[in-house]
C-alpha cells in the first residue's frame, strides 16, 4: 500500500476518502519537521500544542488543497502560519518573563557544545517572529529562497531581504562567539 501512496496526489486523494492509513502515512512523512519548525518558532514549551494544531488544519484542509503548490510548501506555510498566530495570542508575555531566566537554565539539546546551542536558541527566541520564521525555513530546514518565499507568501526578493536582516540581528543578539556571558 505504501507504494501506492508514495506520491503526493495518491496520499491526497486517500486522505480525502477518510483512508485511516494514508492519514497516519501522512502524519508520520511531516510530523517531525512540523514538530521542530513549530519548536523553534514557539519555543519547546508551546511546540505540541502548535504542531497538533497544525496537523487538524491539515486534515481538515485538505478537501480545499488546490495542489498550487507541493503538499510539503502548503503543510510548511499552515505551520508557519499556526506558530505565528499563536506568537500573536501568547504575546509579549512570554519574552517578558524568558529574560528573567539565567541562560544556564534553558535546556541545552544534544550537540557538540551545549552552551552554544542554548545561547543560540535563547537568541533566536528574541527574535521577532518574522525573522525566526525565515531563519528556520532557510537556515534550519534547509529550504530554498523559492520554497520560503511560497510558504511566507512573498516574492523572492523579499524573502531574501527578510532573511539577510534576520541573520544580522542574529549576530547582534550572539555577539562574540567566544563570550560566553
Amino acid at each position: 500500500m505504501s507504494a501506492q501512496l508514495s506520491d503526493d496526489a495518491q496520499l491526497i486523494a486517500a486522505c480525502r476518502r477518510g483512508e485511516a492509513r494514508a492519514m497516519e502515512m501522512l502524519y508520520h512523512q511531516f510530523k517531525r519537521r512540523v514538530f521542530g519548525m513549530a519548536h523553534r518558532i514557539v519555543g519547546a514549551t508551546d511546540a505540541e500544542e502548535v504542531a497538533q494544531e497544525v496537523f487538524v488544519r491539515v486534515f481538515r484542509g485538505l478537501e480545499r488543497f488546490r495542489g498550487d503548490s507541493a503538499l510539503s510548501t502548503w503543510i510548511y506555510r499552515l505551520t508557519v502560519n499556526a506558530s505565528l498566530s499563536h506568537l500573536a495570542r501568547r504575546g509579549r508575555r512570554q519574552e517578558v518573563s524568558d529574560e528573567n531566566i539565567p541562560e544556564q537554565a534553558a535546556t541545552p539539546e544534544p550537540e557538540r557544545d551545549p552552551g552554544l546551542a542554548a545561547r543560540i536558541e535563547a537568541c533566536l527566541d528574541k527574535l521577532p517572529a518574522g525573522y525566526r520564521a525565515i531563519l528556520v525555513l532557510h537556515d534550519v530546514e534547509g529550504l530554498s529562497h523559492e520554497e520560503c518565499a511560497a510558504i511566507l507568501e512573498c516574492r523572492v526578493g523579499t524573502c531574501k531581504s527578510q532573511l539577510h536582516k534576520a541573520r544580522a540581528r542574529m549576530r547582534e543578539l550572539l555577539g562574540p562567539i567566544g563570550d560566553r556571558t
